[in-house]
């Protein structure tokens, strides 16, 4: 059986854990979420559990920059800006280093995806382009 570099990259995990993402109701609660970093994307899965049904995916695509890096206490908070302007507030444990860890995939991401439009300019060919969703 032949595995695609999609399905490579889906079932490596290069970072699981808890992390806190604010809701973005009215009350702006941090709610604990099991999260799961992939070279493709960052899932978060409710109540602290790996369902499928409950899983939110954020395509690495789909995210501009990681900014606004601030360690209070225990905690460092980060917002992550998608490409449609959304920010989305978490926070993790100071020693956990997931905006370092999301920072990374990120730009090893937008590298990858850089040399494929060079090569595929170099070919003639016309890059492949992705929604976000």
């Amino acid at each position: 059986m032949k595995v695609s570099g999609a399905e490579t990259a889906a079932a490596q995990v290069l970072m699981e854990g808890e992390l806190e993402k604010r809701s973005d109701n009215l009350l702006q609660f941090w709610k604990k979420k099991l999260c799961v970093l992939t070279p493709d994307s960052l899932s978060m899965f409710a109540d602290g559990q790996k369902r499928r049904s409950k899983c939110k995916e954020l395509k690495l695509q789909c995210i501009k920059k990681l900014d606004c890096v601030e360690r209070t206490g225990k905690y460092v908070y980060f917002t992550i800006v998608t490409t449609d302007d959304k920010e989305i507030d978490f926070r993790c444990p100071d020693e956990s280093c997931w905006n370092a860890a999301i920072t990374m995939a990120l730009i090893d991401f937008q590298n990858k995806k850089a040399v494929q439009l060079f090569k595929a300019r170099q070919g003639g060919a016309s890059p492949e382009g992705q929604r976000c969703a």
